[in-house]
């Protein structure tokens, strides 16, 4: 993860947006003006805010969040939002801009228990988003905190909150039927970005490397990995869309596996959006561990 030095001279390297209020009160029948930081958060801000709220991601589609820099425009434009969304401690760059900014924010974290996993400079795991359960929490979380900065709208956001959170726990549903009948239960995958997913259907993840994503795999992790496979049966390495798949793909076809995407929803490609993901992941699983 890169930290930035200094919120106003951060190098360009996340998207900007023009905004257009500069507090919740100029809001106003407008409604809300909100920065996202990465695209999970994005997802339940659109979903949340409907017609009364402008959404703008801080990370470009197809950018590693942990890696995000702001442009100085960026930053200046971060000061004429209403609401940051962002993960406390995932990306400095965002944090560093919410102080120099003064613009209002809210963290996941006082929304949602993250698990503590002590992982290079990470002391807790970040990614809640692939629990559907927690992320349906999350919603509706973000609708209290969309009512209470835009009051006009405020039967709105909790509405389309509500909304989101059904759809969200009929997901986990399907993650529960879905894994509950697999004959095999550990994952290998890049990095650990599963730890909430693995804990919530039942799965042991094992991860090449730990949570930091950009953390190269010692020798001697790949050789119990490849231990792993051999004593659990494991038929896939789990690659993923923003991270380097070299090593795990070298790794596969040495213990004679196969590899397959198991997306950690951190950016996604045109056409698709959390929901449609998180199928195409359940999709992946059940193949892998050999679900009836």
């Amino acid at each position: 993860m890169l930290a930035a030095s200094a919120a106003l001279t951060l190098v360009a390297a996340g998207c900007s947006s023009s905004h257009t209020s500069s507090s919740a009160a100029s809001a106003g029948s407008g409604g809300l003006t909100i920065d996202a930081a990465f695209y999970p958060l994005q997802f339940v801000a659109e979903h949340v805010a409907g017609e009364y709220g402008t959404v703008t991601t801080l990370t470009a589609p197809g950018i590693e969040p942990h890696d995000l820099e702001l442009s100085p425009a960026t930053v200046r434009s971060m000061g004429n939002a209403d609401v940051v969304l962002y993960v406390g401690g995932l990306q400095p760059a965002v944090e560093d801009a919410i102080k120099a900014t003064g613009t209002p924010s809210f963290d996941a974290a006082d929304a949602i228990p993250l698990v503590a996993r002590q992982t290079g400079d990470l002391s807790f795991d970040p990614h809640f988003w692939l629990d559907p359960a927690l992320v349906a929490d999350y919603a509706l979380a973000v609708g209290d905190e969309f009512a209470h900065l835009d009051p006009a709208h405020a039967d709105a956001y909790m509405n389309n909150a509500a909304t989101l959170s059904e759809q969200l726990d009929a997901l986990d549903g399907d993650f529960k039927t879905g894994l509950a009948t697999c004959k095999r239960h550990d994952i290998i995958t890049t990095h650990e970005a599963f730890g909430y997913l693995a804990d919530a259907y039942g799965l042991h993840q094992d991860g090449l490397a730990g949570i930091d994503p950009e953390a190269e795999p010692s020798p001697a992790r790949l050789r119990e990995i490849k231990d792993i496979i051999a004593k659990t049966g494991a038929t896939t390495i789990f690659t993923e869309t923003l991270v380097s798949s070299r090593v795990a793909k070298s790794l596969a076809t040495d213990a004679g596996v196969a590899t397959e995407v198991l997306d950690p929803i951190e950016s996604v490609a045109d056409g698709t959006d959390y929901l449609s993901v998180m199928n195409r992941n359940l999709t992946a699983l059940r193949s892998a561990l050999d679900c009836s």
